[in-house]
């Protein structure tokens, strides 16, 4: 495949153990498929400093400073509004989370959960910065807290690794939120979500990996990397009814119209 057009991972996790020391080849390969930049998001702030320092270390790569939900009863700072602030204060960190619940493992009690969802929302309104968010099994309780924390205060953010209902994407449309997608939109029994993102506004559709999981078809069973995007945002075009090139160009241009901090960055280098 021919590097002819730039993609964004908009959500990987390049600092988790399966890419130790593989950052280079990693990006080199990604590159090669036309993924430009990658958005290497964080789940704990007491492990803030991975994400960031490969911000730091690659012209590339941007990061996200929050508390996954499966962690939101073993972080000390899962509910800590100035902790949350002062790892988000970064010029190349772009968003907060990833946030949000998980009802599937239920690895933190739900009410905890609710918290530190809540108290990132926040935090997205105070630094302007969009949150991203984690939903598992939870459609209900996502979407009534996003849209009782919208009545509070204006913020934006995505839904990332859309798995959910249609009724959930389309009241996160409602309230102005994006929806990206990964591997899941290849998989063979995906067919409802398929359905989803073709029916979707094209201005508010992102593409990833989540990696190093869900990697898509033809790859299922292997490590993700972020240059599987690519095959992400084919089978988006596809699903569309759209080409690459035209699915490459929105995506990027919803990417950068979200996480606004990377072109501003940009603009200072």
């Amino acid at each position: 495949m021919e590097n002819e057009f730039s993609i964004i991972d908009s959500h990987a996790h390049l600092d988790y153990p399966q890419f130790e020391g593989k950052i280079d080849e990693v990006l080199s390969r990604a590159k090669a498929l036309g993924v430009t930049e990658v958005i290497s998001i964080g789940v704990k702030l007491s492990a803030a400093d991975g994400p960031r320092r490969l911000a730091e270390a690659y012209d590339n790569v941007w990061f996200s400073a929050g508390i996954h939900p499966h962690e939101a009863s073993s972080e000390p700072d899962a509910c800590n509004l100035q902790a949350i602030l002062v790892a988000a204060d970064h010029p190349k960190c772009v968003a907060i989370g990833e946030a949000g619940l998980d009802y599937f493992y239920d690895n933190a009690p739900r009410k905890v959960q609710a918290e530190s969802f809540r108290i990132q929302i926040e935090a997205a309104r105070q630094t302007g910065k969009p949150i991203i968010v984690h939903a598992r099994d939870a459609d209900a309780d996502i979407a009534e807290i996003l849209e009782t924390e919208m009545s509070k205060g204006t913020f934006t953010g995505v839904l990332h690794c859309f798995s959910s209902g249609a009724e959930l994407a389309r009241r996160a449309i409602d309230i102005g939120f994006y929806i990206s997608f990964s591997g899941i939109l290849t998989f063979g029994k995906a067919q409802e979500l398929r359905q989803i993102a073709s029916e979707l506004p094209a201005e508010r559709l992102l593409v990833e990996t989540d990696s190093p999981y869900l990697a898509p078809t033809p790859f299922r069973g292997k490590t993700n990397e972020p240059g599987y995007t690519r095959h992400v945002l084919e089978r988006l075009a596809e699903v569309r009814n759209t080409c690459t090139e035209r699915m490459a160009e929105q995506t990027r241009e919803n990417t950068l119209r979200l996480f606004a901090n990377m072109s501003a960055a940009k603009a200072v280098r």
